[in-house]
């Protein structure tokens, strides 16, 4: 072989392994920035969760308001019907 042939096969070998370094530093750096994403993910769930349950509890709450209503609303409606008693005195 030529040292011509020599310097371009070194030249091609040496180009490959920058290429390679170059794609794996890339990989680690995409590596920190999915583990970035999923950590904020992560957080929202959790905040979306826990805002779900707040949901849950006001909804049941509003139920129970609800029930309570419908509760005094026959003795309300009694009250309005009801004859109007003459002032004393």
């Amino acid at each position: 072989m030529s040292l011509n042939k020599q310097h371009l096969t070194m030249a091609r070998s040496f180009g490959v392994a920058i290429v390679v370094a170059v794609g794996l530093s890339s990989c680690a750096t995409y590596k920190d920035e999915f583990a970035t994403i999923n950590s904020r993910l992560d957080q929202l769930d959790v905040k979306v969760q826990g805002a779900a349950q707040s949901a849950e509890s006001a909804n049941q709450s509003a139920q129970q308001a609800n029930q309570r209503l419908d509760q005094i609303e026959g003795r309300v409606q009694q009250l309005e019907q009801a004859p109007r008693r003459k002032p004393r005195g």
